[in-house]
């Protein structure tokens, strides 16, 4: 039994800690070889090798597999996946746009945001926005899911994984590549930072979102926005936290102006510490915080920046 693990490959670098998370949560199900496929595979191939856990990396080179598009990259899994039980990817929009893909022309269920692996078989994951665990037997003859990289500890590095080369696919040019945007930020990523400073409909416009932003800048903290506030463009889609956006885990979020929808408080309850800033002392984000205080944000914020920004300048 062995495990096929896709690996995200951003500018040529591995996105380490999605791929270390989700080691972790392979770790039951025996030896696991991790796919690195990307128009140039070196650097994020040696980066895969090094980590605890990892058999051998499977390492794909060509120009269809250079943005990321699904039908290549699914192409290419499915050529591998005769020599595996189970085929894994950390539940990014990458994997999600690949896998059921894959699933498809296999014809076998896709599993997604897999939060604990029993056995080969079993599998926990969450339903109703969180507040239910489905527990699922696959009869499936290969397993294929997604993993919710916040459930699970990196593993770390030490590896010296052999690296071997495999042959790219046809391309089926069912779509192609126009162009790449990226947003440079010297902030954290959302999904891997340590704090996170949220804000929600109460910051009340996108001009006073910047309170948020001043905020997590002096602490060193990734930037995140309820549905709510992401929809009235007080903040972009990508700093969305809850059911529809991304799920975090970090050892402080700070939560400001959010009411705490059973959607936001999917994405984020599984944070280490959680801290709310409401002025309505029956706002459901207090049933999931640990510290709670009730007050005017416009106040509040202000003056936690001005005591941060006295004590590290």
């Amino acid at each position: 039994m062995s495990v096929l693990l896709l690996a995200e490959v951003n500018q040529g670098r591995l996105a380490t800690d999605a791929v270390a998370k989700t080691l972790s949560a392979l770790s039951p199900l025996g030896e696991v070889h991790v796919l690195v496929a990307s128009g140039d595979s070196e650097a994020a191939a040696q980066e895969a090798s090094r980590l605890q856990g990892v058999s051998r990396v499977l390492m794909a080179q060509d120009v269809s597999l250079a943005h990321g598009l699904a039908e290549p990259l699914a192409a290419l899994i499915v050529s591998l996946a005769p020599a595996y039980s189970h085929i894994a990817a950390p539940a990014t929009a990458f994997s999600k746009n690949i896998l059921p893909r894959v699933a498809s022309l296999l014809d076998v269920m896709v599993l997604s945001d897999v939060t604990h692996v029993h056995d080969a078989e079993t599998f926990d994951r969450p339903v109703y926005a969180g507040n239910a665990i489905q527990t699922v037997v696959s009869a499936d003859p290969i397993k294929i899911f997604t993993v919710r990289t916040s459930s699970f500890s990196a593993v770390g590095e030490g590896g010296s994984a052999p690296i071997e080369r495999t042959d790219a696919v046809a391309d089926p040019e069912l779509s192609f590549w126009v162009e790449d945007v990226s947003v440079v930020s010297e902030r954290p990523d959302l999904t891997s930072a340590r704090v996170v400073v949220s804000g929600g409909r109460g910051v009340g416009s996108k001009e006073k979102f910047d309170m948020i932003i001043d905020l997590a800048d002096r602490m060193g903290a990734a930037v995140g926005a309820s549905r709510a506030a992401v929809d009235l463009g007080y903040a972009p889609n990508d700093w969305q936290v809850g059911q529809t956006g991304k799920v975090v885990a970090p050892e402080l979020y700070l939560a400001v102006g959010i009411s705490g929808a059973i959607q936001h408080l999917a994405g984020m309850k599984d944070s280490k510490v959680i801290v709310a800033i409401n002025k309505d002392e029956d706002a459901p984000v207090f049933r999931v915080a640990d510290y709670a205080l009730v007050g005017d944000l416009f106040s509040i914020v202000p003056e936690l920046t001005k005591k941060l920004e006295k004590q590290f300048s």
